[in-house]
């Protein structure tokens, strides 16, 4: 719904869905949220629900793989790990949003907000938490609850969407990771969801992809930027990323709840 603003011409919603793809790609290519941004810009366009859905993960899956290359370039990522855990991410995005096109996942809304406060609380109170990786190896019981971790985010992120990069980043760092090393790994496995549930929208022809693609430029210019800020600021930068993006989305779920 541009029209309100006189911008209802051929040209000036691909303009404004690429500069909203470049903030959401470099916001989400450090600690995720970035769907924040994407996808009610998408919305906006009038699209039908499932389309703006779909068009927006077209877009997301060039800004998760621009962040991906980045961190795998930089050996921030531990890719003897997350390509174990790919495929269950894979596989529980393309469930995820097969049940979404089918079911409204409105009554979710307030188990993701005791989530993000429950996480937001435990990273504001150790504020040594994440600051230096001790992960050695996952084997056994610690390899089972990453691939449980694995499978129920990548089901998640088809499902619903808004916080998955920060719930991934929490469980790496659960498992031992600093928060640099924790997204870097989170957006391998972001970037396996993304194309999962990408593949269903395309099935379903619910992608609009002159829309998503020009989300998708921006998106791979915010990600790289976002990225190589990420990998050069370290795990400071990330922390506090982090904790601001958190707040932002306990704030707008909560209000979409609460008021909206």
């Amino acid at each position: 719904m541009f029209e309100w603003m006189g911008l209802d011409s051929v040209l000036m919603v691909p303009l404004l869905l690429f500069l909203a793809g470049a903030i959401a790609g470099f916001v989400d290519s450090i600690v995720g949220g970035g769907g924040l941004i994407s996808v009610p810009a998408m919305l906006l366009t009038n699209l039908p629900p499932g389309v703006a859905l779909g068009s927006n993960k077209l877009a997301s899956v060039f800004g998760a793989f621009s962040a991906m290359v980045n961190f795998i370039r930089q050996k921030k990522a531990d890719i003897g790990l997350v390509k174990r855990l790919l495929p269950f991410t894979f596989v529980g995005s393309i469930a995820g949003t097969i049940l979404v096109i089918s079911i409204p996942p409105l009554y979710l809304k307030p188990i993701i907000i005791f989530l993000l406060i429950a996480v937001l609380l435990f990273v504001l109170f150790k504020k040594d938490w994440g600051e230096v990786s001790t992960y050695t190896k996952a084997t056994g019981r610690r390899f089972v609850l990453l691939v449980l971790m694995a499978l129920s985010i990548g089901f998640y992120d088809g499902f619903i969407g808004p916080g998955t990069g920060t719930f991934l980043i929490f469980g790496f760092i659960f498992a031992g990771f600093d928060f640099l090393l924790a997204s870097g790994n989170a957006k391998v496995l972001n970037f396996a969801s993304n194309l999962g549930s990408l593949l269903v929208f395309i099935a379903m022809d619910h992608v609009n992809y002159v829309y998503g693609l020009s989300a998708a430029v921006g998106q791979i210019i915010g990600a790289t930027i976002g990225s190589r800020m990420a990998i050069r600021k370290g795990t400071g930068f990330v922390r506090l990323v982090f904790i601001v993006m958190t707040v932002s989305m306990l704030a707008k779920l909560m209000y979409d709840y609460f008021v909206g």
